[in-house]
């Protein structure tokens, strides 16, 4: 595979940006860049993995699919991680692999993954690092669904979306977003509503404005700083590119 991918690509992916540069320019050789639409299925469970993918601007969901139709969303992942880590060569995963907000990514072969893995010492490091702060995601959402509100979970979701398709503006449907909830679409209508008369969101027909990034940080739950700090810790954040994350830079408010 000749190289497909681009240094500006890559910078947008905050793990591969954690790699020595050396490590990082021999990656882009074999990455292949592809542009995922909102409900694009990666892999089923149980399915084999035959790519991993890094995620740039776009948000990917890991979900347990039940028998009745229904999912729930364990974790969510961003331009902070990595989607589809098998342990051997033709393993699968027991979560469904689902895109829930549209944007670029990066994919490598199953093989060439565990090639690197094996012989690039700073691509394995990096690599389990970010898997420890994912199941960390995964036990903490866990806790958050049980036990906190429809409000508070909701703005945990905008946030970490926010955090990652780098603009104030982006699409989600309410169907979709009360699957990866686990709540009912009136519930997810109510809450959306309660956010946006606060002043904080503006949703209409499937788009989300972040208009108050300080204020939905104030509703949600320590869930949020909790998973967003974890993964910070693997992977160094990217400045926000959206207004409201700007807004909340220059007066000392912003998550950074």
């Amino acid at each position: 595979m000749g190289a497909v991918a681009s240094e500006g690509l890559v910078v947008s992916n905050r793990l591969l940006m954690g790699l020595p540069a050396a490590d990082r320019t021999r990656l882009l050789e074999r990455l292949a860049p592809a542009f995922l639409r909102v409900k694009d299925v990666l892999f089923e469970p149980g399915q084999e993995v035959d790519a991993v993918y890094f995620p740039l601007d776009g948000v990917i969901s890991l979900v347990t699919p039940l028998e009745d139709g229904q999912i729930v969303e364990v974790a969510t992942v961003g331009n902070e991680g990595v989607v589809g880590v098998p342990l051997v060569l033709g393993g699968s995963l027991a979560v469904r692999a689902i895109s829930q907000v549209a944007g670029r990514t990066l994919s490598l072969p199953t093989g060439v993954f565990l090639q690197e893995l094996a012989t690039c010492r700073a691509f394995a490091e990096v690599v389990q690092s970010y898997v420890q702060a994912l199941f960390g995601q995964i036990a903490q959402a866990a806790a958050c669904n049980r036990l906190h509100s429809n409000e508070e979970r909701l703005s945990r979701w905008l946030l970490m979306s926010h955090d990652r398709v780098g603009s104030d503006t982006f699409l989600i449907t309410q169907e979709f977003l009360a699957q990866m909830l686990g709540s009912r679409r009136a519930t997810v209508t109510l809450s959306a509503g309660i956010l946006q008369r606060a002043g904080l969101i503006r949703y209409h027909r499937g788009h989300v404005e972040i208009l108050d990034r300080r204020g939905l940080e104030g509703v949600s739950c320590e869930c949020y700083q909790v998973i967003r700090a974890e993964l910070d810790r693997v992977a160094p954040p990217l400045p926000h590119r959206g207004l409201a994350g700007a807004a909340g830079r220059a007066n000392g408010r912003g998550a950074e």
